[in-house]
């Protein structure tokens, strides 16, 4: 068996076209289109790829793009204060606050400021807070995105073993949540998990997000499982891979994502998702 493929380039693309169209027919009856500031806080090169594709996508749905770079520099206060002024102002319907930020900025500090009703990254205590209690507003953007994804691919989620390696804000816990309030019975997995393999092995749904180039085993995945790979990591030969060995997972899973291809076009397309909705709420 050879898995179908989570095509989220494609899915994502659908998503990205039917924002661009709701934005445009606002402006056509005379609203302000959506404003979203992307804040990068020095010249890390992944950051700036990331917040190059950032802009492209809000420029694509019709966005009115405030992005800003300030230098590595700027200090905690001066970055609050950024925050503090687009908190304020009424065109700005979402900020992210691009990480990592340098050592010397808290990241927790950073992302508590953001008005909640403004994070469009979904990290803010009060948004996470609301999808534990299944109340979702902004929802972290990678695991949203990969609900979107299952969901366009008719993937039925309800009663499933599903495993999450990883148990970061960013993707393990909030994709947990996601999982939970999908009906599906989960098991978060991290680096002081006993038996991974195991774990994994039995999992009708596995998603893996830890950063680490093939750390889960392609024989490890059970027949016909699923599997989302979030990570994406880059070789010494300048090839890029995920946390998952994708080429012997794919002759036992039933889909799984490509890396690349798969949970990145998802996340920038949710982000365009979560600043739309964030700004009807606003309006």
């Amino acid at each position: 068996m050879t898995a179908k493929i989570l095509d989220g380039k494609a899915i994502a693309q659908e998503l990205r076209e039917s924002i661009r169209a709701e934005v445009d027919a606002q402006v056509a009856k005379g609203q302000n289109p959506p404003g979203l500031a992307v804040i990068l806080v020095g010249e890390d090169p992944a950051s700036q790829v990331y917040v190059r594709n950032k802009k492209i996508a809000c420029e694509k749905a019709g966005f009115n793009d405030v992005s800003m770079v300030l230098p590595a520099d700027t200090t905690e206060e001066q970055l609050l204060a950024e925050i503090d002024t687009l908190n304020a102002r009424d065109d700005v319907h979402g900020i992210i606050v691009q990480l990592p930020v340098p050592d010397h900025i808290d990241p927790e500090k950073i992302i508590e400021r953001i008005d909640p009703k403004k994070d469009v990254d979904g990290f803010h205590a009060y948004n996470m807070g609301r999808l534990a209690t299944r109340m979702p507003g902004l929802a972290p953007c990678t695991p949203h995105g990969v609900m979107t994804m299952l969901e366009k691919t008719g993937i039925p989620l309800r009663g499933l073993d599903a495993v999450v390696v990883g148990a970061s804000n960013i993707v393990g816990v909030p994709m947990a949540l996601e999982l939970l309030n999908a009906r599906a019975t989960v098991t978060v997995c991290h680096s002081a998990t006993k038996d991974l393999a195991q774990k994994v092995s039995e999992a009708d749904l596995v998603v893996v997000g830890v950063g680490i180039p093939n750390m889960v085993k392609g024989e490890w995945i059970k027949d016909g499982a699923i599997v989302v790979d979030v990570g994406i990591n880059r070789l010494d030969d300048g090839t890029l891979c995920g946390d998952v060995e994708y080429d012997v997972a794919k002759e036992k899973a039933s889909w799984i994502t490509p890396v690349p291809g798969g949970v990145g076009p998802m996340t920038i397309a949710t982000l365009m998702q979560n600043t739309l909705q964030a700004a009807y709420a606003q309006s």
